[in-house]
């Protein structure tokens, strides 16, 4: 398969945003990898998935802007985002600001994702 890693990467991302949970399971290999100071580190999709759900029940009006999306390799990207959130429990609000870096296999599955905080959340 040939594919723009940075084309792939903004439909993973809009995926992620639209909270398409079946979408965004598609993008994932099944051994893939899932790496941010947020939750540590999670292996294969099955606990990508259940992170992510759990992210945005607790965050459901979480609003990404993706400043930036370059690939860096023919089978990687590098998004630069902010996000605004607000706790749905608690009220209280979430700012990040960071990077990740998505990594592809052949079939243009995400096989890893690297996620860089900018600043303490």
């Amino acid at each position: 398969m040939s594919f723009d890693p940075a084309e792939r990467t903004a439909a993973f991302l809009a995926a992620i945003d639209a909270m398409d949970f079946s979408t965004v399971e598609t993008f994932f290999a099944e051994d893939a990898t899932f790496g941010s100071r947020a939750v540590g580190g999670l292996s294969g999709r099955d606990a990508i998935m259940a992170a992510f759900r759990r992210y945005f029940e607790d965050y459901p009006d979480q609003k990404c802007i993706d400043s930036r999306v370059e690939a860096l390799s023919s089978h990687s990207a590098r998004a630069v985002w902010s996000i605004r959130a607000t706790h749905s429990r608690t009220g209280q609000p979430l700012v990040r600001e960071g990077e990740e870096t998505v990594t592809f296999d052949d079939d243009g599955r995400v096989v890893s994702v690297v996620v860089t905080d900018y600043q303490d959340f």
